[in-house]
This record gives C-alpha cells, sequence and structure tokens, in this order.
C-alpha cells in the first residue's frame, strides 16, 4: 500500500485513510455485535479522532499518566467507540478482543467511557455537557499547575505546558452546563483549551432544526473564544487536512481558548443510514454494514476487519509518544535543576503528600463561644492557605456567605482584568453564577492532578450541581464542597432557600461523603480529615461535602474522634445510658440540652454527634457499638431536615425529631420553635421512646 503523502501540510497517506476506514467498520460492527449503542458518530467523526490521537496530540500510549501529556475529552460520550478505537489503534492496551466486548459484562469497553476503568480516559462521560466543563477544569488546573512549578517561563517553554483537547457534539452544547463552562472559559482566557465541535445536525429526535436555531460560532465568539470553521469535503466526508490545520491554529492561539465547528454527516458514508436520527443511538443491520463495507473496499463477509499493516501503522504511536516524552524529560530535568525548592514541592504534591507541620496551623477553638461552622470553615481556610500551596478554590459568587475566600489579595483571572487582585496564577477562584458547571470543573481539577479544590455555594442549590456531585463519586475524586445555610436556621429568606431534603439526598449518591460538623472545632477536625483523605486514589479518594450553619453554634471542647464521623460527645452519668440523643450540626446543642433535662430527671443519657454518617459506618462493628450500645433501645434521632438517614440507627422503639415539609420565612429561632426543634420537644421523643423500648 502507499505511503506518498497526499496532502502537504498534513503528512497523510493512503494508509492513514485506510486507518480512518477500518475506525468506521470497527464501529458499525462493534455496535452490531452487541445489538446496540451509537454507531454514527463513530463513523462520522473517525478523521478527527485519528488525526488529533496519530498526529497532533502529545501522548504516550505506554504512559497513560504521563504529567506532561496533553488531555483527551469526549464530551459526547454515547460515542465511547470515538475514543475506544483510538486507545487501541494507537496502543494503550485496548485490542480487537475489547472492542468486540463492547458493553458487555466486565469489559474494558463500557457503554460511556469511565475513568478508572479504561486505561487512556481521562474522565467519565456520558450525561451531556460534562466534558465540556470538565475539559474547562482541566485547563484551569493547568494554568495553576504552571504557577505552582514554573511561574516565570515564557509561554510555551515549561514542562507544564500543555493543551487540553475536546470533542463536543450537539447534544454537549444544547445543555446548559456547557454554556456556563463555555462562558467562564472564555472569561478566564484559557487559551490551553480547544473544543471541537461535531456539527452534525443530528439528535434522537431527528434533525436539530427541531430545537436549535441560534448561531452557535457567534455564541462562542461573545464568550471570547477564538472561532474557526472547517469545511467538508466533496464527498460529504470530514477534512483531514483542514481539520489539522485547523487544530494547529488552534494549539498556537494562547490568548483564548478555542472553537472548532466541525460539519459532518452522521454515519458517513453509509449509503442509506447516513444523515438520519436512527444512525445515532441503533445499529445500522447487517445489510447496511455490508453496504457501507463494500463503499470503502472492505470485504462484507469479514467482521472486525484490521489489516496487519494498518495497525503497524497506528502502532508507531507508540514510538512517537515515547519520543516526545523523552523531549519533554530534558526539560522537565533542566527545571528540576534550575528550580529545586519547586522539585521538592512538585514531588510531595505528586504523592499526594501534604507539607510537614500543616496540622499545626489548625486552629482549635475554645469551648463556650458561639461559632457559626461555615465561619469557622474560612478560619480554617485561610489558616492553612500559607502552609499548603495547592489548595485552592472558590464560590459560585457567594464567598462572603460562604467564607470561602482563601486569599483575598489573590484572584484567579487572566492577565489584563481590571481588578487589582487579578493574578493568572490566583488562590480564590471567581465561579460566578454557575454552579453545575463549577461541580464539573472542580471535577477536572481533581482529574487533572497536582492540585486540591473546594468550591462553595448554598446548599439548597447543591440541586444544580447534583449531575456533577454524582460524577464525583462515581470517579472516586477528591473535591470538596462547601455548603453553608445548611438548615431552616437560614432563617427570614424562605422556603425556596431552606433546604429540607438535601442532606439525606446527598447521603443517597454511593461514595459522597457528607459531613455535618456541630461547631467550629467539629469543623477544623473535618476539614483535617478531608484533606489526610485527599490524594487521588481512584477507589479510595472520595468527594466530600460539608454541611455549614449560618447562624452561631456553641462551641464544645475538641474531640479526635470526630474524624471517626460518630462519637460519644457527652455521655450518661449516674449509671449506663438509658437513652442515647444521635444528632448532626445545629441540632446538636438541642440534644445537649435534653440531655441535662433527662439527667435531671434522674435518666442516665448519652449525647452522640455524627457529623459523618458515611465515616461511621467505615469504622469496624466494635466501635459502632461502643458509641451506640445495642443494648440501648432508646433512642432519638435529631436533624433539621427529613428522617431517612435515621431509622436504621433508632431501630423499633426510636422516634425522630425531623422536619417533613417545607420551611417558611421567619426568624431562625422562631422556625426552630414553630416546627418542634427545641429541647423540649427532644426530650418528649426520649420518654415516647423510654415507654416503647420498655413494652
Amino acid at each position: 500500500m502507499s505511503t506518498k503523502p497526499t496532502t502537504t501540510d498534513l503528512q497523510w497517506t493512503e494508509l492513514d485513510q485506510r486507518a480512518v476506514d477500518t475506525v468506521r467498520v470497527l464501529a458499525a460492527d462493534a455496535v452490531q455485535k452487541v445489538g446496540n449503542g451509537h454507531p454514527g458518530t463513530a463513523m462520522s467523526l473517525a478523521p478527527a479522532a485519528y488525526t488529533l490521537f496519530q498526529k497532533v496530540m502529545r501522548h504516550d500510549p505506554a504512559d497513560a499518566d504521563w504529567t506532561g501529556r496533553d488531555r483527551f475529552v469526549l464530551s459526547a460520550g454515547h460515542s465511547s467507540l470515538t475514543l475506544y478505537i483510538q486507545l487501541y489503534l494507537a496502543g494503550y492496551g485496548l485490542e480487537l478482543d475489547d472492542l468486540k466486548a463492547f458493553r458487555t459484562w466486565g469489559s474494558k469497553t463500557p457503554g460511556h467511557p469511565e475513568y478508572g476503568h479504561t486505561t487512556g480516559v481521562e474522565t467519565t462521560t456520558g450525561p451531556l455537557g460534562q466534558g465540556v466543563a470538565n475539559a474547562v477544569g482541566m485547563a484551569m488546573a493547568s494554568r495553576y499547575e504552571r504557577g505552582l512549578f514554573d511561574p516565570q517561563a515564557a509561554p510555551g517553554t515549561s514542562p507544564f505546558d500543555h493543551t487540553i483537547w475536546v470533542i463536543a457534539g450537539d447534544g454537549c452544547l444544547q445543555e446548559g452546563i456547557s454554556a456556563e463552562a463555555s462562558s467562564l472559559a472564555g472569561h478566564q482566557k484559557l487559551g490551553n483549551l480547544v473544543l471541537l465541535w461535531d456539527d452534525n445536525h443530528i439528535s434522537i429526535e431527528g434533525d436539530t432544526e427541531t430545537a436549535v436555531s441560534e448561531d452557535t460560532l457567534k455564541r462562542y465568539e461573545s464568550y471570547g473564544w477564538h472561532v474557526q470553521r472547517v469545511d467538508q469535503l466533496p464527498s460529504g466526508d470530514l477534512d483531514p487536512e483542514g481539520l489539522y490545520r485547523a487544530l494547529q491554529a488552534a494549539k498556537a492561539e494562547t490568548e483564548r481558548p478555542s472553537f472548532i465547528a466541525a460539519r459532518s454527516i452522521i454515519a458517513w458514508p453509509a449509503p442509506n443510514a447516513q444523515n438520519t436520527e436512527a444512525a445515532h443511538g441503533s445499529a445500522l443491520g447487517d445489510d447496511e454494514i455490508a453496504a457501507t463495507k463494500r463503499v470503502l473496499g472492505f470485504d462484507p463477509e469479514k467482521t472486525f476487519e484490521v489489516a496487519d499493516e494498518v495497525i503497524a501503522h497506528t502502532r508507531e504511536a507508540l514510538d512517537r509518544g515515547r519520543e516526545a516524552k523523552a523531549e519533554w524529560e530534558k526539560s522537565f530535568a533542566a527545571w528540576r535543576t534550575a528550580n529545586p525548592e519547586r522539585a521538592a514541592d512538585f514531588d510531595r504534591i505528586a504523592a499526594g503528600e501534604l507539607p510537614a507541620g500543616w496540622e499545626d496551623e489548625l486552629p482549635v477553638f475554645e469551648a463556650g463561644h458561639a461559632v457559626a461552622t461555615r465561619a469557622a470553615s474560612g478560619k480554617v481556610l485561610q489558616a492553612l492557605g500559607g502552609v499548603i500551596s495547592e489548595l485552592w478554590g472558590g464560590s459560585a459568587d457567594l464567598a462572603g456567605s460562604n467564607n470561602t475566600t482563601i486569599d483575598k489579595t489573590s484572584s484567579f483571572l487572566p492577565a489584563g482584568n481590571p481588578l487589582p487582585e487579578a493574578d493568572p496564577y490566583g488562590r480564590t477562584i471567581h465561579f460566578g453564577i454557575r454552579e453545575h458547571s463549577m461541580a464539573a470543573a472542580m471535577n477536572g481539577i481533581a482529574l487533572h492532578g497536582n492540585t486540591r479544590i473546594y468550591g462553595g455555594t448554598f446548599l439548597v442549590f447543591s440541586d444544580y450541581m447534583r449531575n456533577a456531585v454524582r460524577l464525583s463519586a462515581l470517579m472516586h475524586l477528591p473535591v470538596t464542597y462547601v455548603w453553608t445555610h445548611d438548615s431552616i436556621g437560614l432563617g427570614e429568606d424562605g422556603p425556596t432557600h431552606q433546604p429540607v431534603e438535601h442532606i439525606a439526598s446527598l447521603r443517597a449518591i454511593p461514595g459522597l461523603n457528607v459531613v455535618r460538623p456541630a461547631d467550629a472545632n467539629e469543623t477544623a477536625i473535618a476539614w483535617r480529615e478531608i484533606l489526610k483523605r485527599g490524594k487521588k486514589d481512584y477507589g479510595k479518594s472520595a468527594p466530600h461535602g460539608l454541611a455549614l450553619s449560618r447562624q452561631g453554634l456553641p462551641t464544645y471542647a475538641a474531640n479526635e474522634n470526630a474524624a471517626k464521623g460518630g462519637y460519644v460527645l457527652f455521655d450518661a452519668e449516674g449509671g449506663d445510658a438509658q437513652a442515647v440523643l444521635i444528632a448532626t450540626g445545629s441540632e446538636v446543642q438541642l440534644a445537649v440540652e435534653a440531655r441535662d433535662e433527662l439527667q435531671a430527671a434522674g435518666v442516665p443519657t448519652r449525647v452522640v454527634s455524627m457529623p459523618c454518617v458515611e465515616w461511621f459506618e467505615e469504622q469496624d462493628q466494635a466501635y459502632k457499638d461502643s458509641v451506640l450500645p445495642p443494648s440501648v433501645k432508646a433512642r432519638v434521632a435529631v436533624e433539621a431536615g427529613i428522617g431517612l438517614t435515621w431509622y436504621r440507627y433508632v431501630g423499633d422503639a426510636g422516634r425522630i425529631v425531623s422536619l417533613e415539609h417545607f420551611g417558611a420565612s421567619a426568624d431562625a429561632k422562631v422556625l426552630f420553635r414553630e416546627f418542634g426543634f427545641t429541647a423540649a420537644h427532644v426530650v418528649e421523643a426520649a420518654r415516647e421512646s423510654l415507654a416503647s423500648a420498655a413494652r
């Protein structure tokens, strides 16, 4: 087969074209074999994905975690074969049998790409638009990482300079999260970000004219992006040379993120299925696949046909990757020599270690004083900011309320921003009123590595973030959500802003640890535990959500067992406990007051503070039984939200003081009184539980 280039700027041979056409038949065969999936986009995007992986991206298939690599995000995750086939061709470890096992039990090729499951997959994508926001976060993290380790280097000269590439489809750009994220990227002037839009005009319901009529390119121009369009070849196929030129131009644009619109025909060149909605999410059928193979010069009787010369050609990506990495390592070694202190920081951070003595900086709060846990959290962040350089974050325009400003003099903003605190490498992120993209960008920041990220908003607005929070948990990412104004205790803003179902709902997400501290000292201990758990380690790390109060709460003496999720705050006096009161957050003080009344009445009573149910469940049974003795059946759980969490802890004789309806607009003290969150009500519930346990 000829290897003579057929274009000028791009070295594109007949063998390259055969490889692209091989991608198309593999995509069709994989979906046909399993009987379901999305063949059309993988077929039409084959030239774009191939050009990226074989001609443009800096990556090493033999080392998928190489620090200096470019990142690739397939936001259009339904077209997972677009990624899987490139990973197979380039030599990331996937083989033909893995493509044959597409979407089947135990395979490396699930229906949507999954981070930590398949080598070379940088993020879990599925819900449309998430990948766009992940990529924005990766681009932000790349800039912050450069600021940590090599801030003085000229553009394009640092070993920490790399590009984030993302492929998005029509659905990604229709989802609101991508608009939030793209607006933020333009504002931040993320010149290391390139988004390729697969403009195929097809969604599940047919032509996108059913739902979209905007000028998408002008929209991205208005965001401040560098915008290009790549025309089709006369045949209707994507133009590899046009794509290559656009991608290289985008890479050269360092002052703005880049947007490339590539008009494609879904399922090209299937004679009958191309440009149809059926090709988006259904197998093409044996006859149509055979017809497509004839068009492309493949044997219609063969399936999963890959010529030896094709796979040998594409596996040359291993040689190119090895060479690119070796060249990078030279510049990295020179940087290490010139920057020994920063190199030591890099080694520590890359290993997931925290600086020596960081725990000594944690504040300890004097017992007896009233402190809002959101305020305590802010003091922790400000105390740690000076010693943990990789810790950064911000808020969705609520920093003053969330207490998430780690450094008031240093804002993560691009060069040219008029604010006096603007710094391209600043510590405090202003996400804007973009909760959903904030959460997904935080996922991207965590995925990128070498920093530790947090972000804040009101707890009630976690609803906006939920899809991204769920993906944090699915990917085991060590991101920290700071959710303040955690109950009706926020008062007069009323039921639209008062979370009721949120804490229980968030606890329902597998792998998310929800921490609701009772006081300032529990808050400091919680932050310490979260940071200790903050090393990115797939399968072991986890996201955390801090639920923090607006109102001041009494401070108790610090107890290290708070890091175990549940512990005895005040034990029974005058004999073994006859009743156990379990509470979290602002309701712990009610349990303490109720205990005093019960003790005075001759009922030995224990108060258990349980800031984190998930941490408590990690403990061995002996510890859990020592906190909640099985012999004590009289139990009351107190939390200003719905009571779903607590039935497993209180048992048949127990009672739950909870809020099973929406709040109201009034002073917090009035609301707690009117809705039954009083020590007297807790005492009454305890007496009912004692009576029930005695029967």
